[in-house]
């Protein structure tokens, strides 16, 4: 659908960020090229509570305004901005209906969920499997923003990275500990955990070579962390801070450690954007979609050959092989190459 405009008369512009921390990570280079194509724009950012902090710290987004959207109120906040141009990084028919009642004049997206109509500037979804973050990047150059291939970065605020300095040090580590951070948790499902058990050998390996291990991951992850704590042999030398950080702490922590093993999650983009040499560990979910490709050169992306995978099942119907044939030594020593 053809949108007719000015660009250099589009003052004020809108992203609808993506829902999910890690594809808000994979959608910042996307931000960046609006960035560059509009310089002199009002240039905010709009994303839920889960999300928002990251663009708290320095990111290539670059945003002069950042609305914290929550359901009930999002078209209405959306609304008082006066936006001339929306556009949408998620693909639902919600993002574009809230743009539209919101009475914005432009609004760009793809061409999914049945939203079309709702659009001034629509583009149809690639038709093959491509990296998340290529597909943000394929919907900025059809509408014609001049795309890079960047990588995200994250640099955290001196404030966040004194607050983990404070966290860790409460925790008796200091500025010389060398720490490895471990994601045991997935919000997707139990299918995409590497087994604790295997998370907490890991742990008392790395601690044999001198690192402390930190667990890392929201609420939820909690039961992931006890299962690790509960294998362990006492004293263990692992530093439980799930459920304990905020989104701008967790990138605090993050950069603290000289490594850092995660199942495929947002966390494992946050660490990759923040600059720390990620071993990523997948199994029902496809890496060539969703590996983390911040800090290019440093991730070690791990998978075991089996015939059902990628089957993207939130829970495993046979034996989970795609996770428990990728063994502690394989993960020891990609972590000992980052060390």
């Amino acid at each position: 659908m053809a949108d007719a405009f000015d660009s250099g008369r589009i003052a004020r512009i809108v992203i609808r960020a993506p829902n999910w921390l890690g594809d808000a990570v994979m959608a910042l280079p996307a931000m960046a090229a609006v960035r560059r194509t509009f310089p002199r724009s009002t240039l905010a950012v709009a994303a839920p509570p889960a999300v928002a902090p990251m663009f708290e710290e320095m990111t290539d987004a670059a945003q002069n305004e950042l609305l914290t959207v929550e359901r009930h109120s999002e078209t209405a906040m959306v609304r008082a901005g006066r936006f001339d141009l929306a556009i949408l990084l998620p693909n639902s028919f919600r993002s574009a209906w809230v743009v539209k009642r919101a009475g914005i004049p432009h609004r760009w997206g793809l061409a999914a969920s049945a939203r079309g109509w709702l659009l001034t500037r629509s583009v149809r979804p690639p038709e093959r499997p491509r990296h998340q973050s290529a597909r943000y990047l394929a919907l900025m150059e059809a509408l014609d923003i001049r795309s890079s291939d960047d990588h995200p970065r994250v640099s955290v605020t001196a404030a966040s990275a004194q607050r983990a300095r404070d966290l860790l040090a409460k925790n008796g580590l200091d500025p010389s500990s060398t720490l490895v951070g471990l994601a045991p948790g997935a919000a997707y499902g139990h299918a995409k955990r590497w087994p604790p058990s295997r998370m907490a050998e890991l742990a008392v390996r790395l601690g044999s070579r001198g690192a402390t291990c930190v667990l890392v991951g929201a609420a939820g992850d909690r039961d992931a962390g006890r299962e690790i704590e509960s294998a362990l042999p006492r004293p263990a030398g692992v530093v439980n801070l799930i459920g304990r950080t905020d989104l701008r702490l967790l990138a605090g922590v993050l950069q603290q450690c000289r490594a850092f093993v995660s199942n495929d999650s947002g966390a494992m983009h946050l660490a990759a954007a923040v600059g720390v040499p990620v071993t990523a560990i997948f199994g029902p979910t496809d890496e060539r979609v969703t590996s983390p490709i911040g800090n290019p050169g440093y991730n070690d992306i791990l998978v075991h050959p089996v015939f059902c995978r990628p089957c993207m099942l939130r829970d495993c119907p046979i034996d989970h092989r795609c996770m428990t044939r990728i063994s502690v030594d394989t993960v020891f020593e990609s972590v000992l190459k980052r060390l």
